[in-house]
């Protein structure tokens, strides 16, 4: 029970705990203040408790696939917000063009999101065993084990983008951003196939047999490219058209801006 509670807790923090660290590094970059990261945490907090109490109403709209389709729309949120955030940030280079409040607002929209839908997990799963103690133990002990490894992955992405030369960390920053979000869009996909929204197909491939899911290298590239095993060809197209969106619309954002100036 320990080491599922440790995997199970890794793979839902690491994921907003990625996303918090890239965009502190940016804001970093940015020279913007800090509120943004606050208000996105705590805002993020509250959603996740009233999230994880509603559970139960949610799972039933939508004929009982209401909580896959809900948390399929956050990932989708997260994905639009994380793109905007990386057009918005190349717009001109490095000038952001007065876009700073903007940026800001979508920073704390993603982060807030992203804990609101990997806390409400952590609740839910920590809530079932509340009325066993000797089964609960180990599980919050796994929990804190895998919180913590989750918040250090976080910290040294952090540190690792910030302490890169000032010229390339935007770049480097905008591309994990970008990959993060590709891998929003991909599990939303799985989500809304798990819901019979979107066709059920075999996978493309199977790359369990070299990288599992549950292992720790798993969990990181889950966090930080949506990565799964067994991947069907709708998660495939939606993870490049993932990558290919923001990438395209940055490339025309700049274009407009040369054009003007």
């Amino acid at each position: 029970m320990l080491l599922t509670s440790v995997i199970i807790i890794l793979r839902e923090f690491l994921e907003a705990a990625l996303i918090i660290s890239v965009l502190l590094a940016l804001g970093e970059n940015l020279s913007t203040s800090r509120r943004w990261v606050r208000r996105g945490i705590g805002i993020g907090l509250a959603g996740a408790v009233a999230y994880a109490a509603s559970t139960a109403t949610v799972s039933d709209w939508f004929d009982g696939v209401g909580q896959e389709i809900v948390n399929a729309l956050i990932q989708i949120v997260i994905f639009a917000c994380l793109t905007l955030i990386a057009v918005l940030v190349n717009k001109r280079g490095d000038r952001t063009d007065g876009c700073e409040r903007s940026i800001m607002l979508l920073m704390s929209a993603s982060i807030g999101l992203a804990i609101t839908r990997e806390g409400s997990e952590i609740l839910i799963y920590l809530s079932g065993f509340v009325s066993n103690w000797e089964l609960f133990a180990p599980i919050l002990l796994g929990g804190m084990i895998g919180a913590g490894i989750g918040t250090s992955v976080g910290a040294l992405a952090y540190y690792v983008l910030i302490s890169t030369n000032r010229s390339w960390s935007p770049l480097i920053s905008t591309a994990v951003i970008i990959l993060v979000a590709a891998g929003m869009g991909s599990q939303a996909v799985s989500l809304l196939i798990q819901a019979d929204w979107l066709p059920s197909q075999l996978p493309l491939w199977d790359t369990s047999g070299w990288i599992s899911e549950g292992s720790v290298t798993g969990q990181l590239l889950y966090a930080l490219v949506g990565y799964e095993a067994t991947p069907s060809s709708l998660q495939v197209a939606a993870h490049l058209a993932g990558v290919l969106l923001p990438v395209v619309l940055i490339i025309l954002f700049r274009q407009y801006s040369n054009a003007d100036s």
